[in-house]
């Protein structure tokens, strides 16, 4: 919840910044400027409406068509803030410099007259730039998501193991803006890679069991040589994360809370292990997340792979013992420039990492949240591979 008091004041001083520097720039009538203020503190209200709509239970079209022009309203102006800061930036930089190497100035009634038609031109490029991006981020975000694919070498890896597959999905979000549909063709494209094991990492949706179960229900299609299996994420818990571990475990996958299992490939041996969230006992103090639990009484395996929502749960998992852990929560950042926002509290961001002697990969996930929109972090169905080295 933290982040979320987080989001609203840096959403709220945003917003008054685009209002002090952008929407007299287009226009010198009060009633303009009046109409621009109300149509930005409209996006912010009913971006809170849709968050408490949400936490409270409530769902339905009324609250997905509001989720969409909260949603589209907040990346549009998110990408506007940015622009009109890399301008004002620049702008301070050149006006240091007319006044240090500036010999004359211009007539006053000329200078306001230019001065104005600078500052109009430039709010309606930022504008036209802002829209543009934003349609971008639509585009990369409501697409099915592609392929990557991830090698891990493995030193003295046993021979029955080599090119055993995990597929990650994570952070699917599914709500007002994602539907079945989505989620159905993910699966088509998971089930088309034939894995060995499918790991589902947290976040599964944004909303109730109640309101989200049967949009949920292509998962129960998903195909795997040696089963399917989950952990939970932050999200879960904002929306009675018991009710949907039991959906998830109806659906056909193994709920890893704390725990682990073994596979038998041939002769080779791998110990699939899952955590909670780290925020868990936040919400539900029995479920702590405890990395040493899960490989707790382990029999022998060739590897050990964890499945944390959360790339911070590394450090734990290095104590552990574990060999390759796989996370998600950060979609990399999702939207330009969020994720160097995101990088100053994740020292994983996306991608590949070696901490201590784990392999850690990140997903930049699935879906998205918030903001129908990526940019700069494409989505992503990963296709984890062990490789002898």
């Amino acid at each position: 919840m933290h982040f979320l008091y987080f989001f609203f004041v840096s959403l709220v001083l945003g917003m008054i910044y685009i209002h002090l520097r952008f929407t007299k720039g287009l226009s010198d009538k009060k009633s303009v400027r009046f109409f621009l203020l109300a149509l930005v503190l409209s996006v912010v209200l009913c971006t809170f409406l849709t968050l408490l709509a949400k936490i409270k239970g409530h769902a339905g079209p009324g609250i997905d068509a509001l989720a969409w022009y909260a949603y589209c309203g907040i990346g549009i102006l998110s990408f506007l803030l940015t622009l009109l800061f890399i301008h004002d930036a620049i702008g301070c930089i050149v006006s240091l410099f007319r006044r240090l190497f500036s010999r004359g100035t211009p007539h006053p009634a000329q200078a306001g007259q230019r001065r104005f038609f600078l500052k109009k031109s430039v709010a309606i490029g930022l504008s036209g730039g802002a829209f543009m991006l934003s349609g971008a981020g639509i585009y990369n975000a409501k697409k099915t998501p592609g392929v990557k694919e991830v090698i891990i070498p493995v030193k003295h890896l046993h021979p029955d193991l080599d090119g055993f597959s995990l597929v990650q999905i994570t952070d699917i979000h599914m709500g007002s803006t994602i539907k079945k549909n989505f989620l159905e063709e993910v699966v088509q494209k998971v089930n088309a890679l034939s894995p060995s094991v499918v790991a589902l990492t947290g976040d599964l949706a944004d909303g109730f069991v109640k309101d989200l179960g049967n949009e949920v229900l292509p998962l129960g299609n998903l195909k795997s040589v040696y089963g399917n299996y989950f952990v939970t994420g932050n999200h879960e818990y904002y929306f009675n994360a018991e009710q949907w571990v039991e959906k998830v475990g109806q659906l056909g996958f193994t709920v890893l809370n704390n725990t682990h299992r073994l596979i038998q490939a041939g002769d080779g041996r791998v110990l699939v292990a899952g955590v909670t969230d780290i925020r868990a006992e936040q919400f539900i103090p029995a479920h702590r997340s405890d990395p040493a639990k899960a490989i707790e009484n382990a029999p022998f395996s060739h590897i050990k792979i964890l499945l944390a929502h959360q790339p911070k749960s590394v450090y734990d998992a290095a104590k552990a013992g574990f060999d390759v852990q796989l996370s998600g929560h950060t979609h990399g950042g999702q939207l330009f420039p969020w994720n160097f926002i995101v990088g100053l509290d994740q020292p994983f961001l996306a991608g590949p990492y070696i901490h201590k002697n784990v392999f850690l990969y990140v997903s930049r996930g699935t879906g998205y949240w918030g903001p129908p929109m990526r940019l700069g972090s494409p989505s992503e169905i990963t296709r984890i591979i062990l490789k002898g080295a």
